[in-house]
C-alpha cells in the first residue's frame, strides 16, 4: 500500500542503493540538499509532507533508476536493500566539449574510444559503467541550465525519448547538448538550453550519434 512511510522508505532505499545519503541523493538530482531530510518529512504541526512527483522524477533521471525499480522499493519496508549489481565509486572517461568534436575520441556508436581522455570518479553500477563517460561544459552556450565547468554524465546505451537532455555529434564534428523535441526516421529536432541560441534541426544522415545525459553536476 502506498503510504507516507513507504514512499519515504523507497527514497531512502534508493539513496542507499547508490551509496548516497538522502541529502546526497537530493543534491545529485539538483534539489535543495535538505529536501529529503527526515526533519522535512513532517511540518511543525505534525502534518505529513510528501515528496513531489517532480522531485521523484528528477531522482530517477539523476540515478538512472526506472519507475519499476522505484516501485519495487515501496514493498521492501524492513527488508535489506538489495542491488542487482554492486555500486562503487568507479572512474569514467572525461573530456571537454571543445575537444569532443575532434576525431578519434568516439566510435561510430558514440562510445568513448582512443587516447587523450582524463578520468573522474562517478558512482555507478557495474552493468551501467561500460560506455558511460563525462563531458565538461566549456563556455556559456548552455546557460542557464549548465554553467562553465559543470560536468555532464552521458550514457550512449540509454534509451532516448522526447524531452530528454541529450548530447549530439554531427558528421561535421559539432558536439552540442540540447533537449530532444522530436525524432523521426528522417529528422531530429533539438531545443537549445540557452534561449539566446537557436534551436536546431538535422536530417538523420547528418547525425553521427546521439546519447542521453543521465546526470549533471550543478
Amino acid at each position: 500500500m502506498l503510504s507516507h512511510g513507504t514512499i519515504w522508505h523507497a527514497i531512502d532505499a534508493l539513496a542507499e542503493r547508490y551509496q548516497l545519503s538522502p541529502s546526497g541523493l537530493a543534491r545529485r538530482a539538483g534539489l535543495d540538499p535538505t529536501s529529503f531530510n527526515k526533519s522535512k518529512r513532517r511540518s511543525a504541526d505534525g502534518r505529513e509532507r510528501w515528496p513531489s512527483t517532480e522531485s521523484i522524477a528528477k531522482v530517477l533521471e539523476a540515478t538512472g533508476a526506472t519507475i519499476d525499480q522505484f516501485t519495487s522499493l515501496l514493498n521492501t519496508v524492513g527488508a535489506p536493500v538489495a542491488t542487482s549489481a554492486p555500486v562503487a565509486s568507479a572512474t569514467i572517461p572525461l573530456i571537454g566539449f571543445a575537444q569532443a568534436g575532434a576525431g578519434g575520441f568516439f566510435d561510430d556508436g558514440g562510445f568513448p574510444a582512443g587516447q587523450g581522455w582524463d578520468v573522474i570518479d562517478f558512482p555507478t553500477t557495474a552493468e551501467r559503467r561500460a560506455g558511460v563517460y563525462a563531458l565538461e561544459v566549456q563556455g556559456d552556450s548552455m546557460l542557464p541550465l549548465y554553467r562553465d565547468g559543470d560536468t555532464l554524465i552521458v550514457d550512449p546505451g540509454a534509451q532516448i525519448r522526447r524531452g530528454d537532455r541529450v548530447v549530439v555529434k554531427t558528421r561535421d564534428g559539432e558536439v552540442m547538448a540540447k533537449i530532444l523535441t522530436r525524432q523521426t526516421p528522417q529528422m531530429i529536432e533539438l531545443l537549445s538550453l540557452n534561449p539566446e541560441h537557436p534551436n536546431r534541426s538535422f536530417e538523420t544522415n547528418q547525425i553521427e550519434w546521439i546519447a542521453r545525459v543521465i546526470w549533471a553536476s550543478q
